[in-house]
């Protein structure tokens, strides 16, 4: 018996969200106090912009014109 899977519709684009994320992440690490749960959070942000960069690039019309 196949496990049937839930499947949403992305309102929001990829980029929109890991910036969202990224932005309550920081918001986040402002409330908290110095230590590893900040630290943490801003990784976690840091990460997110990275993501970001990443699948911008790689949507660029740069790297498909080379066809």
């Amino acid at each position: 018996m196949a496990v049937k899977r839930n499947r949403r519709k992305q309102t929001v684009s990829f980029d929109e969200r890991l910036q969202k994320a990224a932005q309550q992440a920081r918001e986040a690490a402002r409330n908290l106090p110095l230590g590893p749960q900040r630290e943490s959070m801003l990784r976690k942000a840091e990460q997110a912009e990275t993501a970001a960069r990443i699948s911008e690039w790689l949507s660029s019309p740069v790297l498909h014109s080379s066809k």
